[in-house]
């Protein structure tokens, strides 16, 4: 199940909040060779290797040519054990019972300054909670609520179907340095956020109450995994979030999976993710937002559709399925028959036409690249279109 290997390190190649890049050597008994490869440590978890240190290293993803997951990632450094953590309080166990479990103060465990807030608490109070099924869709989300509110305080809660550390994630970083993001908080067995929190539902309450947000994003970490079957796919969470939302009394706002570019059908138009979440897994009714392509100028449609390629528009794109994109006004006539059920008569949710003039320019100001499936906003600028008409949704939800 796990492949560990020997590395030494031999190069720091850059650093984020949490994590650290390294040039690396992987040594293979088999040949007897030193490969290089790209590794990367939490020092918060394993300490901080140090050029010419022996390391050892997972290589499971990486032998198997994962992309998001694609590191080697450092279990230990080899010849000394990190400094203990200053003591503090806390009894929060994330990545239970696995060699690397961390203990952690919960925002809503007794030890928390935090627990008298939350021991009784129960009500968002109407906060705007912007669900999605992929990681990549934050930052489009943000950039279209920014546009429209551009003082309204973000809290990302980070759900445990990918990347269980948030610290994996370059976004979070990027988009808190630039402070379009106020707090990251992640629940069940992700940890590493600004607060832990047990649940999704203790999460969005402490982002209410503790960080006192106007609004909270959520979706899964990096890190994405599917099948290709109906139900297997780790997407499925955002259905249970709009039920925790709706619950708490809240303002669920429900982005859709979009593309123009997959080449898969289960993915173009509305992803089957979304369809699935939403219309199955979702009990409670939400604002399901609809980008009107319609509303794009004539110049930026033409823009969209003259699009390069993936490859193209980002050299490191390993997109899957790559392929032409749809014009938009086809792919709003597709993304219109495939939502038809989620609404009444049907459905339950409450369909929202949005309009996405304006909304490229937002997603060009962000200060962090965005990249979904391996392709940019110039290879599917529908993907990230569809997020950010969420967002500029949420803004207007807002007292």
């Amino acid at each position: 199940m796990i492949l560990w290997r020997e590395g030494r390190v031999t190069s720091e190649r850059r650093e984020w909040d949490g994590a650290v890049e390294y040039e690396a050597e992987v040594y293979s008994a088999a040949g007897g060779t030193w490969t290089p490869c790209r590794a990367l440590a939490y020092p918060r978890l394993v300490g901080r290797p140090a050029v010419g240190q022996r390391v050892l290293l997972n290589t499971t993803a990486l032998e198997r040519g994962l992309g998001t997951g694609g590191y080697a990632l450092v279990a230990a450094v080899l010849d000394e054990l990190p400094p203990d953590p200053a003591q503090g309080p806390g009894h929060l166990v994330k990545a239970r019972y696995t060699p690397l479990q961390a203990m952690v103060l919960g925002v809503d465990e007794q030890e928390s300054r935090h627990h008298p807030v939350l021991a009784d608490a129960d009500d968002l109070l109407g906060l705007p909670v912007v669900v999605a099924d992929l990681h990549s869709s934050l930052p489009a989300i943000v950039a279209g609520l920014r546009q429209a509110a551009p003082h309204a305080r973000v809290a990302y809660v980070m759900t445990d179907g990918g990347a269980l550390p948030a610290w994996f994630s370059r976004t979070i970083d990027g988009l808190r340095q630039a402070g379009w993001l106020d707090t990251c908080i992640t629940v069940g067995q992700a940890f590493g956020g600004d607060l832990e929190a047990v649940s999704v539902h203790s999460g969005l309450l402490a982002a209410r109450h503790v960080a006192q947000v106007d609004v909270a994003v959520v979706s899964q970490g990096p890190g994405n995994l599917g099948t290709g079957t109906r139900w297997g796919f780790s997407g499925v969470q955002a259905g249970e979030v709009i039920n925790a939302a709706g619950t708490l009394n809240g303002r669920p706002v429900a982005t859709l999976r979009v593309s123009g570019a997959d080449a898969r059908e289960r993915h173009r138009g509305v992803s089957h993710h979304s369809l699935t979440a939403y219309g199955r897994v979702a009990l409670l009714a939400a604002d399901v937002v609809v980008p009107d392509f319609g509303s794009l100028p004539e110049d930026d449609e033409q823009l969209a559709a003259s699009s390069p390629s993936p490859a193209a528009g980002n050299p490191e794109a390993r997109a899957v399925g790559d392929n032409a994109p749809t014009p938009l006004p086809e792919l709003a006539r597709l993304i219109d028959r495939q939502v038809t059920p989620l609404f009444a008569p049907h459905g339950r949710h409450r369909e929202v036409r949005v309009g996405v003039d304006g909304l490229l320019e937002a997603l060009r100001e962000s200060p962090v690249g965005l990249s979904t499936m391996g392709r940019n906003l110039a290879a599917d600028p529908a993907a990230f279109l569809a997020a950010a008409a969420a967002g500029r949704h949420a803004a207007t939800l807002l007292a």
